[in-house]
């Protein structure tokens, strides 16, 4: 897949991994691979999932999701996993994300989730069939205030992250 996008900025930024609890993914990404939470992280009601990110020395981040209880949103990749879970998706940030669907659309990709309602992150999603089974997240983050509050990991997994939704994890 050709990631210039017609002369647009396209920028890796994470590998995201989910799990039926993120608690499982912890002794792994953090503890054995020395992965620090960057702060913050929460709930996405809408979708059902819980997310929070860590960050390695070499600068490199990995997401780890978990659904939220009650949750379908993961069903299917979890099926797919077994129900271990694994790699999610892959993300990279554009700096004009309307300019990236419109070149990828013009190539012919199939795209889904495009949702632009929330000014903080846009986001629009190349389709696996697309991209040799990789679900690839194309988002543009928006701007965010230099004092605002993020959230401690026992804070996200406790279910009082942004947006949480007052229920711990499993």
């Amino acid at each position: 897949m050709d990631l210039e996008l017609d002369g647009l900025e396209v920028t890796f930024d994470h590998t995201a991994v989910a799990a039926p609890r993120i608690r499982d993914l912890l002794p792994i990404y953090r503890d054995l691979l020395g992965g620090r939470h960057l702060g913050g992280g929460g709930d996405n009601r809408v979708a059902g999932y819980r997310t929070l990110q860590l960050t390695y020395s070499n600068g490199g981040k990995v997401e780890l999701m978990e659904p939220l209880a009650g949750s379908t949103f993961f069903d299917s990749f979890f099926e797919l996993t077994r129900g271990r879970g694994g790699v999610h998706h892959l993300n990279f940030h554009v700096g004009d994300l309307r300019a990236a669907v419109a070149a990828l659309t013009a190539r012919g990709y199939r795209l889904h989730g495009l949702n632009e309602a929330d000014p903080r992150w846009r986001e629009v999603f190349l389709h696996p069939k697309e991209a040799h089974g990789v679900l690839i997240q194309l988002a543009q983050p928006g701007p965010r205030e230099a004092d605002e509050w993020r959230s401690t990991l026992e804070e996200v997994l406790a279910g009082h992250g942004r947006n949480g939704n007052g229920i711990a994890s499993r």
